[in-house]
């Protein structure tokens, strides 16, 4: 499974970022070798909720992510226009986006595919990728997602939440963790004189994370209108004819 993206630069040249997923685990593979900045190791302003050791882990999964994305895209102002090419095996994304805009939606990626337990929810949502998707895409499919999970855990035997209790604590934690990167990039910036684009990229990502426990407190009120046609009828969607039956009420 492999997804490209494409940056078309102001200067012209073009800049690629490619992500070769394994298709088991839906991680990046990490094709940097050693070649880490001190900024990208586990205990360097770690997450207050990291599960991981640094004896086991040296360096953060999702910081590896993101040096793979600050180091190419660092020179990019956030609010430059450029062309943005996303490509997967089911379609061919072109737009003219801010650069903040752009390297959000690459961030975004690389962290679903990281190997930090905090991110492991997000999987799915890297398995069926949408580049650049605006709030409200990204809002419906986090929340189909997590319902889908539910009627898997159903299937097994397991509790289910239909109320989005579990959901909620997932993207509250990841709020953490996009803190705590923040920093990591507020140093990354300092080092190697990288321009603002990545960082604030982050911070919309993090915009993100900060708002989904506030709609999901208002029960999803804006994705509600959509689903009139369910709510409309009070009873229970009767079962569909078995082939070959006649409509109902002849």
């Amino acid at each position: 499974m492999q997804i490209r993206y494409l940056f078309t630069l102001p200067d012209g040249r073009v800049q690629q970022y490619r992500f070769d997923v394994d298709p088991e685990s839906l991680e990046h593979v990490d094709n940097a070798g050693d070649r880490h900045p001190d900024w990208t190791r586990l205990g360097f302003q770690q997450c207050s909720h990291c599960p991981l050791s640094a004896d086991h882990h040296p360096y953060c999964p999702v910081a590896l992510g993101l040096q793979d994305i600050m180091v190419p895209m660092g020179a990019l102002v956030s609010f430059q226009e450029i062309k943005v090419e996303a490509i997967t095996r089911e379609r061919h994304v072109v737009m003219t986006v801010s650069a903040q805009h752009a390297i959000s939606s690459v961030m975004g990626l690389a962290v679903a595919l990281s190997a930090c337990p905090h991110t492991a929810f997000l999987k799915p949502m890297a398995r069926f990728h949408l580049p650049l998707a605006t709030v409200e895409e990204t809002m419906f499919r986090a929340v189909s997602v997590y319902l889908t999970a539910q009627h898997f855990r159903r299937i097994d035997g397991l509790t289910v939440d239909d109320a989005l209790l579990g959901l909620d604590h997932i993207y509250r934690n990841l709020s953490i963790l996009n803190e705590a990167q923040a920093r990591r990039l507020r140093a990354a910036v300092s080092e190697a004189a990288f321009k603002d684009a990545g960082l604030n990229a982050l911070i919309i990502l993090d915009t993100f994370a900060q708002t989904l426990p506030m709609v999901l407190e208002d029960g999803l009120a804006v994705l509600r209108p959509s689903f009139e046609p369910f709510l409309s009828n009070p009873t229970p969607m009767p079962p569909a004819p078995t082939p070959g039956e006649p409509p109902a009420g002849r």
